[in-house]
Formats: C-alpha cells, structure tokens, sequence
C-alpha cells in the first residue's frame, strides 16, 4: 500500500526530482529544450512527470529553475533576457490636445462626408439643367 504524502513532504519530492533531472542533462539536451528565450516548462514536467503548476507554483522548484536558466545563458546556451520595453500609450495620462484634436478630425470628417455627398447631389441638377438647355436651345425656345 503506498504512503500518503502532505502538501509539504510532496514538495520537497517535487524538488528533488528536479535537481535530479538538471543534473542529468547535457547542455546540448538544454539547447533542444529551449523555447523562445527560456527552457519549456511543458517538456520539464512531462519528464519529471509532476504537472506543470509545480515550476509556477512550488517556490523553490521555481527558483531552481531560475538558477538553471541564469548558468544556462552565462554559458550562452539561452539567449540574455530582453529588456521589457515601456507601454507605448496604456498607462500615460490621458492627452486633451490630443482627445481635442481626435474630437475636430471625427467633426472634421464628419462635415466632409456631408460636403461630397452635397456635391454629387448638385452636381446631379446641373447635369439634368444641361440637358434642359440644350433642348431648348436646339429647338430655338431659348429665353432672352
């Protein structure tokens, strides 16, 4: 019959399962492994066969990691950590020139829009008002 282990007791295995694993690989079996810049978690907790929340959640599993992938790129087999790069515009103070500015362009459009459509439908009359002309000029009923 197996033993029931507590939440602490499986941690520490979790933990020593592990080590075990990284001190078992080559650096060429971590240059396989690596997925976008870090090595994949999916891959580690399939064989050390714990799921895994285990990297995320067990503190010192995910310092563990951590400790792994920092010697990893000291030793260029993972690529350095890019430096995370300011918001372009989330975070930043809501403009009023530029909430003023987006008001005048969508007012702005808006008129324009309403213009062309003015302007084909007059253009429309003066077509029809040519037409009229030329028909009473051609048939000599032109008024002086």
């Amino acid at each position: 019959m197996q033993k029931r282990l507590n939440g602490q007791q499986r941690a520490d295995e979790n933990l020593a399962t592990f080590l075990s694993w990284a001190a078992s690989k080559t650096d060429a079996d971590y240059r396989e492994m690596a997925l976008r810049g870090q090595l994949n978690r999916k891959e580690i907790a399939r064989e050390c066969g714990f799921a895994k929340s285990v990297l995320l959640q067990n503190p010192r599993v995910k310092e563990a990691l951590r400790k792994v992938e920092a010697e990893l790129r000291e030793r260029d087999i993972l690529p350095p950590v890019a430096e995370p790069t300011a918001p372009t515009r989330p975070n930043e103070a809501p403009n009023p020139r530029a909430a003023a500015d987006k008001a005048r362009l969508k007012r702005l459009e808006v008129e324009n829009a309403s213009l062309r459509a003015e302007v084909m439908e007059l253009r429309g009359q003066l077509e029809r008002y040519r037409l009229m002309d030329n028909v009473l000029s051609s048939t000599g009923r032109l008024p002086r």
